[in-house]
């Protein structure tokens, strides 16, 4: 792609749901404007940015400068010398404006128990539990674990945290107690906000035990708050633990608001990486919020002025959740749905009864969901009214084109506009996609890049840049945006050797991605070793690290193959030590799943482990992973150059269990 040029996007029919007829808006943005908006976010970034940050946050002291710094150093910084406070911009301006609006929608694990939440509402639950923060000892620049379902006080928990300075750090409740244990020691955590359960499902989840346990090797932290829940027996240690709604009640009903500079971290959000050890993504107040404001007003389209009702489906313990759950919608003054169950709980129809009963005008989710609805069938779609959607969007992982005509034919009706988004926990914000009135899609392409981003193909060898269209290579970005991670916690090496120093004056994203004759952009997948299970992003060597921990494991090599619901899968390849003996393969690999679930959470378990004599190695002892991916996946015609194998054999013997597995 040339300077500042952007390709030419095609003309096409507007989805009828966007053409502003029938009391429905009209688009923010048109194929014009946006071809004469992206070449100035490029060229002209100070002047596009400055005018937009000031339009999009309300400052305590206004910024001077719009960016600094670059990839070179890794010292990115935008809106230098503004304070603000996210908390205010997220909930006290609309509260004031607006008091009655409905901020949060909660959408309860068992159907028919919704509850709406205005922002004056909000407003009154943040301030107590800030409060309740602050007499706990929580001060600025402390940092919070919040180890809860998708519940309001997760929402609560997160503005709570900002409203005084804290920095919260999310622990996606399906994580098991050594990895909140791991993470709760990473940031120096002293205070975690938790549940006495979770329900999910139709099932109660033992959060408080969780925590219980992983605290037993947390030597800072000095207070619990458990949110009662579902009032199930849970243990409480009356030096440590505290009930929410005892502590809050307690509390003044406001809070003044703590200003922060720009820069300072909002949030640390783990994510895995290539090596065992989870990153602490640190992202920075004002930029993070700019970029999830901006991104959720432009790329879905939102109307606060029109009582526009915001759907994301995914969990507050991921950056999806952060930017699209919470910041985004509330930076904008629209209501958010926080739900609590599954796609499929009661029934298939779950996600369509919510469309319907709430009158939600976005609705966001993974392809793995749309893969699962799909194959259960159109009829728990058609019999619901969906016309309030305008926009829908998938996120995690790209969206194969028989899921992606499917979700537009029964969910859209074929009049709203689809937007397959591309970003991850790292660039805080959408940085790939379409936008509804002014992109021409193509089923399974995340089409062009957003205001400020700009994406370039480098060749993976020489990091030179492809240029011109019907090329393939590595995906990275050439210049800094707003939201874009500013560090790992307590690693910045780590940072500039991941992201700033793989591909010099590039930010790496980690992804293969293929420009097409019309200059569109399709995601490849990952070119590390990180897999992408149902947009949950796991780290090989952290599997293959709870897997070594077993007694009577040796070796270990884990890879992800293809699936049709989740995109990816795990299967691990595990070998013996030779005085370990076992009763049969079958009643082991149960053993090495609980081993997994146990150290990572069940999200993690290999749906594949299989018991093997030998893994294919080099001579000088490196694991041959891309064949284990094709002796996994049963791409065995063509395995390519094997002269560097030290035992060309061993390939027949994985072939011959990897079968008899697989038969099972």
């Amino acid at each position: 792609m040339a300077e500042a040029e952007v390709p030419e996007v095609p003309a096409f029919d507007v989805p009828s749901r966007l053409l502003g007829k029938d009391g429905r808006p009209a688009p923010h943005v048109n194929a014009d404007k946006y071809k004469s908006d992206y070449p100035q976010s490029i060229d002209n970034t100070d002047e596009f940015f400055g005018k937009l940050g000031k339009e999009l946050i309300d400052w305590d002291v206004p910024f001077k400068t719009v960016r600094s710094g670059g990839f070179e150093n890794g010292d990115v910084a935008w809106f230098n010398e503004g304070r603000l406070n996210a908390a205010y911009n997220c909930v006290d301006r609309w509260a004031h404006k607006y008091p009655d609006r409905v901020a949060i929608i909660y959408e309860a694990d068992e159907p028919g128990q919704a509850q709406e939440i205005t922002y004056s509402q909000l407003l009154v639950q943040v301030s107590q539990a800030a409060n309740m923060l602050k007499s706990l000892g929580v001060r600025k620049g402390d940092t919070v674990i919040v180890y809860l379902p998708m519940i309001p006080e997760a929402v609560v928990s997160l503005l709570a945290c900002a409203r005084i300075g804290a920095i919260h750090s999310v622990v996606f409740a399906g994580f098991s107690a050594d990895s909140l244990r791991d993470r709760t020691n990473d940031c120096g955590a002293r205070v975690v906000i938790t549940t006495d359960e979770g329900k999910r499902g139709g099932r109660n989840i033992a959060t408080k035990s969780i925590v219980d346990a992983a605290l037993k090797e947390c030597d800072k932290v000095e207070h619990v708050v458990v949110v009662k829940r579902t009032g199930g027996q849970v243990n409480i240690d009356e030096k440590r633990d505290i009930w929410w709604h005892e502590a809050c009640s307690r509390e003044r009903a406001y809070c003044p608001p703590e200003s922060m500079s720009a820069e300072d971290p909002l949030f640390i959000l783990y994510t895995s990486g290539s090596t065992g050890k989870p990153k602490g993504v640190v992202h920075a107040t004002a930029g993070y919020l700019f970029g999830t404001a901006l991104t959720l007003r432009h790329v879905f389209d939102v109307h606060p002025d029109k009582g526009d009702r915001f759907a994301c489906m995914a969990d507050v313990g991921w950056i999806t959740g952060h930017s699209y759950i919470v910041y985004g919608p509330l930076m904008n003054g629209v209501t958010t749905l926080v739900f609590e169950s599954t796609p499929v709980y009661p029934s298939p129809s779950r996600y369509w009864e919510i469309v319907d009963q709430h009158k939600l005008t976005q609705f966001y989710t993974a392809p793995t969901s749309i893969r699962l609805l799909r194959r259960l069938g159109d009829e728990h779609v058609k019999k619901h009214d969906l016309s309030s959607l305008r926009v829908i969007g998938s996120v995690g992982e790209p969206i194969n084109p028989e899921a992606w005509h499917w979700y537009n034919d029964n969910v859209g009706r074929k009049e709203c506009a689809i937007v397959d988004t591309y970003w991850m926990t790292e660039s805080g914000s959408i940085m790939i996609t379409p936008l509804p009135g002014a992109t021409k899609t193509k089923p399974g392409s995340a089409t062009f890049p957003f205001w400020g981003i700009k994406p370039v193909l480098l060749d993976p060898t020489s990091g030179e840049v492809l240029e011109g269209n019907n090329v393939e290579g590595v995906l990275a970005i050439a210049q800094p945006w707003p939201s874009v991670a500013r560090t790992i916690f307590g690693d910045h090496q780590r940072f500039l050797d991941t992201y700033m120093r793989a591909y010099k004056g590039y930010f790496f994203t980690g992804d293969g991605a293929a420009r097409d004759k019309d200059g569109y952009i399709w995601i490849k997948g990952r070119v590390d070793d990180v897999i992408n299970v149902s947009g949950h992003r796991l780290s090989t060597a952290e599997i293959e690290s709870a897997l070594i921990q077993h007694p009577g494991v040796a070796e270990t090599a884990v890879v992800g193959i293809p699936d049709e619901v989740t995109g990816q899968t795990i299967a691990a390849y595990v070998t013996l030590k030779p005085e370990f003996s076992y009763d049969s393969e079958e009643a082991l690999t149960k053993e090495l799943v609980i081993q997994v679930r146990r150290n990572i959470g069940p999200f993690a378990a290999p749906k594949k482990i299989i018991i093997v004599s030998d893994l294919p190695k080099t001579r000088s002892g490196k694991i041959m992973r891309r064949l284990l991916r094709k002796c996994a996946s049963h791409d065995t015609d063509n395995l390519g150059d094997l002269s560097s194998l030290a035992d060309p054999s061993v390939i027949d013997h994985i072939k011959e269990k990897t079968n008899a597995f697989d038969k099972k």
